[in-house]
């Protein structure tokens, strides 16, 4: 198995085999937390517009996302895991959700093109998604970190597509190191300045917490919308 770590739009563009798309802040933290919460599906769109189609289709769909950070205007919630936490099962039970944002969604739908199958990564999913990878023994292994706008890196993506890595019998990991690096750059300290609402302090909690989930995600085609599913 041949394992390569690579990152922003460039790095899912030239994913091969099995992709691994990271995005810790906060999108595929996000997702494994919706599954947690009931939802049956969760559907990735490239642009605000497409989700607020969909909505108006199907009013039952609950719209999550963000374009720079901020809030959509239409949509029912940011791009927040602690935002999600706080509305509680009750919200997501048995619904489908509709993903849209700057990063993460981006660049699975970039791999989606190119890879053999795409996966979800985030801190929170690491060892489940790589346990699922051991089990498909493929030949080749893409992880990409998809970093802030797609443009520039990030450490908290990096040091987790490090760990998976890690997990896949490749690289050192030293948690206290990535912790030092992530926790005192700006991708992290946005959130911890609580001068901005929609980057509330509680999310870095969420998504720095490593295996929490016991399920990996799959991203696939059906018919014309890209989901997201459990295995």
């Amino acid at each position: 198995m041949k394992v390569t770590c690579t990152s922003l739009l460039v790095g899912a563009r030239e994913a091969r085999g099995i992709a691994v798309t990271v995005d810790v802040f906060r999108a595929f933290t996000c997702t494994p937390m919706l599954f947690s919460l009931g939802i049956k599906g969760s559907i990735l769109v490239a642009t605000p517009q497409e989700a607020l189609d969909l909505k108006h289709s199907d009013p039952n769909l609950i719209l999550i996302g963000e374009v720079g950070g901020s809030p959509i205007e239409g949509f029912d919630m940011g791009n927040s895991p602690s935002q999600i936490l706080g509305m509680g099962p009750q919200f997501f039970e048995g619904k489908m959700v509709v993903q849209r944002t700057s990063a993460g969604v981006q660049g699975a739908l970039a791999s989606l093109d190119v890879a053999d199958e795409v996966l979800l990564g985030s801190y929170v999913l690491a060892k489940a998604t790589a346990r699922y990878i051991m089990s498909r023994s493929p030949q080749r292994v893409s992880i990409v970190a998809m970093g802030v706008q797609l443009i520039e890196k990030a450490p908290e993506d990096e040091w987790c597509a490090r760990y998976i890595a890690h997990l896949l019998g490749i690289m050192n990991y030293d948690h206290n190191q990535a912790l030092r690096q992530i926790l005192f750059q700006e991708t992290t300290q946005k959130f911890l300045r609580g001068d901005k609402t929609h980057f509330p302090p509680e999310d870095p909690i969420l998504c720095l917490q490593r295996d929490i989930y016991d399920f990996s995600l799959r991203v696939t085609r059906e018919q014309e919308l890209v989901v997201v599913r459990k295995i």
